[in-house]
């Protein structure tokens, strides 16, 4: 073999989650490691729906189930599977002691009364995609209870606005798995090498670009929106922007995170409070655009700023580029 064969194939295999992850306790003077091994709890979920999606096709999970989540939207095979998965985690981990599921009305509470965690999230994003093939995705929040340690959680534990999140993060199931969360310093990219069953970092200290060349939108629903938004779509088309809509948020999100453009879901008429929940779609993503130097809003006020009333709560976004979300805003404010 050759020394140049021999130092191609003796290359560093780069850093994995759970170095980073001990190295980044760092920050925090008075990390005891239960926050790290919550997201190693995350991670492992990741992997396991990684291997579910990716034998989708051979095992049957593509169906629909006869029942309706909370959203009273028909429940798919995969999306109870990934509730599942990811709340055994979070409840064998032992750092959680509630999570708030989009697929379920009440709180699953863990019983670990003495974790000081709360986790939100929506388990799998997308699911009806994974029919034909195209990415899905998780999306998450932690926050620090609020209440007393070895006491049940309360609801204050659980509404709180997005500036007290300590992590918000996302799963993207695609062409390769990958984890991209944020601490408050930055947001960092992992990438899934399945022959290993390792996270490594691959997107360090991601930025979004201050400005793009890609709207995200369902414009289906372009009469039902507000004049405001029409006209920012309007001028999108006049300033010749790249109109691209996976249908998956995250798969949207990330392409517009790496290259740079503008994701809403707006209020319409059939749905003026907006479609997207707060707590476990917004927030997370709201945190990591601006980690990353981007802008997230309803059309009136920052998505981190805004008090949640219910679990459930939906709301409007726009989220990306913070030059295309400004903009945005300076046309929907016009009228």
């Amino acid at each position: 073999m050759s020394r140049q064969n021999l130092k191609r194939f003796t290359q560093p295999v780069g850093v994995t989650l759970d170095r980073f992850i001990e190295k980044d306790r760092s920050r925090y003077p008075y990390a005891t490691g239960e926050l790290s091994q919550l997201l190693r709890d995350i991670a492992l979920a990741a992997k396991i729906l990684n291997r579910d999606i990716n034998h989708s096709g051979l095992i049957g999970i593509e169906g629909v189930l006869d029942s309706e989540n909370i959203q009273g939207e028909s429940q798919k095979m995969l999306d109870v599977i990934a509730d599942i998965r990811f709340s055994r985690a979070l409840r064998i981990g032992g750092e959680t002691c509630c999570i708030v599921s989009e697929e379920r009305d009440e709180v699953i509470y863990t019983g670990n009364d003495d974790a000081k965690y709360v986790v939100t999230i929506d388990p799998i994003d997308g699911s009806s995609n994974v029919n034909v093939n195209i990415s899905t995705g998780t999306v998450f929040s932690i926050f620090r209870r609020k209440s007393p340690t070895g006491t049940t959680p309360q609801q204050e534990d659980i509404l709180q606005t997005g500036r007290h999140q300590i992590v918000g993060g996302y799963i993207l199931y695609g062409s390769s798995t990958m984890l991209v969360y944020t601490t408050g310093y930055g947001v960092n990219g992992f990438t899934y090498e399945p022959s290993l069953g390792e996270f490594y970092l691959s997107h360090p200290q991601m930025q979004i670009p201050e400005n793009g060349k890609i709207y995200s939108v369902n414009e289906g629903n372009f009469y039902d929106f507000d004049q405001g938004i029409r006209d920012y779509l309007d001028y999108c088309k006049q300033q010749r922007l790249s109109a691209r809509y996976v249908g998956s948020m995250i798969a949207d999100f990330h392409r517009n995170l790496l290259q740079g453009g503008i994701y809403l879901y707006p209020a319409t008429q059939q749905q003026p409070q907006g479609k997207l929940r707060l707590m476990y779609e917004c927030l997370p993503l709201a945190y990591i655009a601006e980690q990353a130097g981007g802008l997230a809003t309803n059309g009136t006020i920052d998505i981190l700023d805004i008090q949640p009333e219910s679990r459930h709560q939906r709301s409007p976004m726009i989220v990306g580029s913070k030059k295309m979300v400004e903009k945005a805003l300076e046309i929907i404010n016009e009228k």
